[in-house]
């Protein structure tokens, strides 16, 4: 909008202009991923793409997704047995890049430990697994429809609720209300084989999740992280989707690695799809220094030179325009990707205000 509003106004001072709009950001970044070279004929980008006022970001983490496929037999349920549903709920969850390094709960994570550690003493046998629901945000929510001997119900209520008090001691200065709780559940018509369901735990509950390694170069930034984002159960297997990020393409390949290595020796397959280039932070870039000098001038203070833990176009449109001068600035948005996103009105005017200045102050390309 704002770019449009640039177009149509009459009185704003800037040399020659074009304006690239893409679709699809939130999801897959499809409209960057279309960008060719040679469309565009400007050198200097402004990426209006980020949520904080007075922030600035030079720089963003790549990604891939991955996923790891474990194929399950089917048989049918024991008369014996009974049904329950496991269920993990309440975790904050987040963004998978801003909010990876803040040690929330990872729901599939938790579920899959809880299972690793105790599905054999009380003879659990899995009918489904669910966690999760987009594999760029840290699940809040999974569950695990189980059967097992009526015996163990007491036993299973009892270790379930202990499994709760030790997260709280574990998580609870970051997760202050997790809550596990043990639904009644008719009996499953079909479980998985016992060879293929322990299989899928254990790879589960050995999937790396979350920071893998702080940057360097960039205090207080996370270079490379995996989110273990969701878990869903079909007739005849079951696919963890990830998401690796990394400001680094070698960061991404060790944990692609990783993950191959696991399903490797679980017996499973791992797949790599839609991945992303990272944008290298400049700190020689031109434009940076010139916005943050602006911003200086205008409201007496310095901006925030960033780098996000996240994806951003920028790195998309690096790949057809290498030398392309760019930064990345916006309003203060809340809640981005969300049912509650919001926009903080007043940061709106500044956004608009600084775009105007920057414009005027680009100097002519001789």
């Amino acid at each position: 909008a704002t770019c449009l509003a640039v177009l149509a106004a009459k009185d704003i001072e800037h040399g020659p202009l074009e304006v690239l709009l893409t679709i699809d950001e939130e999801a897959g970044m499809t409209g960057a991923f279309g960008l060719e070279a040679g469309w565009l004929e400007g050198d200097i980008l402004l990426n209006t793409d980020s949520e904080q006022e007075g922030e600035v970001y030079m720089g963003c983490a790549g990604g891939v997704d991955g996923a790891i496929t474990v194929e399950i037999a089917r048989e049918a349920t024991p008369s014996e047995l009974v049904g329950a549903k496991l269920v993990i709920k309440g975790l904050k969850g987040g963004h998978s890049g801003c909010d990876i390094h803040t040690g929330r709960g990872n729901a599939n994570k938790l579920l899959g430990r809880f299972l690793f550690g105790h599905a054999q003493e009380l003879g659990l046998r899995l009918e489904s697994i669910t966690g999760g629901s987009l594999r760029n945000a840290i699940p809040r929510e999974a569950n695990a429809v189980v059967a097992l001997p009526a015996a163990n119900l007491d036993k299973l209520n009892e270790l379930f609720s202990h499994y709760q008090d030790l997260l709280n001691a574990e998580l609870g200065h970051v997760e202050t209300d997790i809550n596990l709780f043990i639904e009644t559940q008719e009996q499953p018509a079909q479980i998985m084989a016992l060879a293929d369901q322990n299989r899928l735990i254990a790879v589960l509950n050995a999937c790396p999740n979350g920071v893998i390694r702080m940057s360097d170069d960039i205090q207080g930034v996370v270079e490379t992280s995996l989110n273990v984002g969701v878990i869903t159960t079909e007739e005849n297997k079951v696919t963890i989707l990830c998401l690796i990020r990394s400001l680094i393409d070698s960061g991404r390949s060790n944990v692609e690695g990783m993950l191959k290595a696991v399903a490797e020796l679980a017996g499973a397959s791992c797949e790599f799809a839609g991945a992303y280039p990272g944008w290298k932070p400049d700190a020689d870039s031109e434009i940076m220094h010139l916005f943050r000098d602006t911003y200086n001038n205008m409201y007496g203070r310095t901006p925030n030179i960033m780098v996000i833990h996240a994806g951003l176009e920028c790195g998309l449109f690096k790949k057809p325009y290498p030398t392309m001068d760019m930064l990345s600035f916006g309003p203060t948005i809340k809640f981005p990707h969300s049912p509650d996103e919001k926009v903080n009105i007043e940061t709106v005017a500044l956004f608009w205000d600084q775009m105007v200045a920057i414009l005027k102050n680009i100097p002519v390309k001789h």
